[in-house]
């Protein structure tokens, strides 16, 4: 015989499983415990006619076996005490039934309980929502998530005091890759429910245990052990050693704006140096005739810096980059986060987010900054810059579904019957030249800039953890653009040397590339 012939009782080992167990996981894993069980041993089945009763001998064996281990792990996971459980090895032959009647009501008991934490703490569900969820009364909710927490105090011994109160991440990445956050979700939103970015958070600084976790987070292993899973395959926790997890990206703290609030000061001498090379590098790109949509000199001040520190750092930035990594869908990029305070960033960041064209018909870039009260607007998707760029050259416009994401998300705007591009731009020429007026606006003041960045960053490095090295490497080789968006300009607005931008402006531009 051979293992063909098991192919047609697949479905009757599943159905088989389906009714030795509490959930489809469990069925899917114990049938294809058996399966593989009767492949490994069905080279010592002589007789073929046998072949049936054999296969459900086996069954019974491997299910069993399957109970044992799984009784001992419910053991360990539920939130109530097991110890008086009887294993099914010390009841009688056939009495199985009544120790399945015995498991359920035990599953059972553990799981109202469990789910109900779960949706109110991590799923931040509402008692009338988790009431409509499970089909309950809104009291009874109120009443189990009562004795929930009793439970919680008397089984996890190790506890927390934190573990009902979840901190919050804002989780993004930085690098490349083809996403667009609607066809093509963004990594993060993989790991972006409550309960994952708690994990995140309480392995930062130390590897932790799934057990130590289930304490902290006060919810059984269990449901530690199915985010572990998830956060191992989408690389954002790596194991140090057997069994301790450790978050493998940067979480931007409290600790991270007290440093960035007391070494502000590293940058006091060169701000008024810094401001007059803005208002001298926007006199000279006057000039040049780029198109401006229509903007102040003052918000043209704040783009022209930003666009001629991003030039300027490929020579003087004292950090070198490192590249992003190549992840598990083939893109380069990396993780991090920011730990919320009243849902606000607590630590002072710049927003930087580019995209090119969509295919090869178009030569423009467009990119979004995001500092210094601008408000924030998404990068242009690939179609919605070849539109723009159509605009800009005067030809016609034939992609009218991103013609009018493009105008429904302000990249266009109708002005007398006529489609305009409210982003500013630069051809190719004009960007040439534009560096070449930064590096002549910035020749007086870029070193003692550079100085300044450099302390700045010998003290930033020691605020991550060592395990992320070059995690903060690219962080401290970004913060030369950083420090210009939060450091120097904002020191500039409070000494009066720039107007805060107006209210609803944002910062970006296009730029010809080829």
């Amino acid at each position: 015989m051979n293992s063909d012939s098991l192919e047609q009782y697949v479905e009757r080992v599943y159905g088989y499983a389906v009714n030795h167990t509490y959930s489809r996981e469990e069925a899917e894993e114990l049938a294809q415990e058996i399966l593989y069980t009767a492949v490994r041993e069905i080279p010592k089945l002589k007789d073929e006619e046998k072949f049936e009763p054999w296969l459900w001998g086996v069954a019974g064996n491997v299910t069993k076996s399957y109970r044992r281990f799984m009784g001992k792990q419910r053991a360990m996971y539920s939130y109530d005490t097991l110890e008086d459980l009887t294993y099914e090895e010390e009841f009688p032959e056939g009495q199985e039934e009544v120790y399945d009647a015995l498991r359920r009501k035990i599953a059972m008991l553990s799981a109202i309980y469990r789910d109900i934490i779960v949706l109110y703490y991590y799923d931040d569900l509402s008692v009338k929502q988790i009431s409509e969820r499970l089909n309950i009364p809104e009291g009874t909710v109120t009443w189990r998530l009562s004795e929930a927490r009793k439970k919680l105090k008397k089984e996890c011994d190790n506890m927390k005091e934190s573990a009902l109160k979840p901190v919050e991440l804002a989780i993004r990445i930085s690098g490349s890759g083809e996403y667009n956050g609607i066809t093509s979700p963004f990594p993060y939103t993989y790991i972006n429910d409550a309960l994952s970015q708690n994990i995140l958070y309480q392995c930062y600084e130390q590897p932790k245990t799934v057990e130590e976790l289930a304490g902290i987070c006060g919810v059984p292993a269990y449901y530690v052990e199915d985010r572990i899973d998830n956060l191992l395959k989408r690389e954002a926790i790596s194991e140090q050693v057997k069994g301790k997890y450790r978050t493998a990206f940067l979480i931007y703290s409290d600790k991270v704006r007290e440093y960035g609030e007391k070494a502000v000061g590293l940058f006091e001498p060169v701000v008024v140096g810094m401001v007059d090379a803005m208002r001298t590098l926007a006199d000279e790109v006057d000039k040049l005739g780029a198109y401006t949509a229509g903007k102040s000199k003052e918000e043209l001040i704040y783009l022209y810096g930003i666009m001629a520190l991003e030039h300027l750092s490929k020579t003087h930035n004292p950090v070198e980059w490192k590249e992003h990594p190549v992840r598990y869908d083939g893109e380069r990029w990396s993780y991090h986060a920011h730990l919320m305070n009243d849902h606000k960033y607590p630590v002072r960041s710049l927003g930087r987010e580019q995209c090119g064209n969509r295919g090869n018909e178009g030569t423009y870039s467009h990119t979004s900054y995001h500092f210094g009260g601008f408000s924030y607007r998404e990068m242009m998707r690939g179609h919605q810059v070849n539109v723009c760029e159509a605009v800009l050259n005067g030809t016609e416009v034939t992609d009218t579904e991103a013609a009018a994401r493009a105008i429904e998300e302000g990249f266009l705007i109708r002005r007398d019957g006529n489609l305009t591009v409210a982003v500013p731009a630069f051809t190719k020429a004009q960007y040439e030249q534009f560096t070449k007026l930064a590096e002549e606006a910035f020749a007086t003041v870029i070193e003692a800039y550079t100085e300044a960045v450099r302390k700045y960053v010998a003290g930033y490095k020691k605020l991550f953890p060592a395990h992320l090295e070059d995690d903060v490497e690219r962080a401290c080789n970004y913060r030369f653009l950083t420090s210009y968006a939060v450091d120097i300009c904002d020191m500039a607005k409070v000494k009066g040397l720039l107007r805060p931008p107006a209210e609803g402006s944002v910062c970006d531009v296009m730029v010809q590339y080829k």
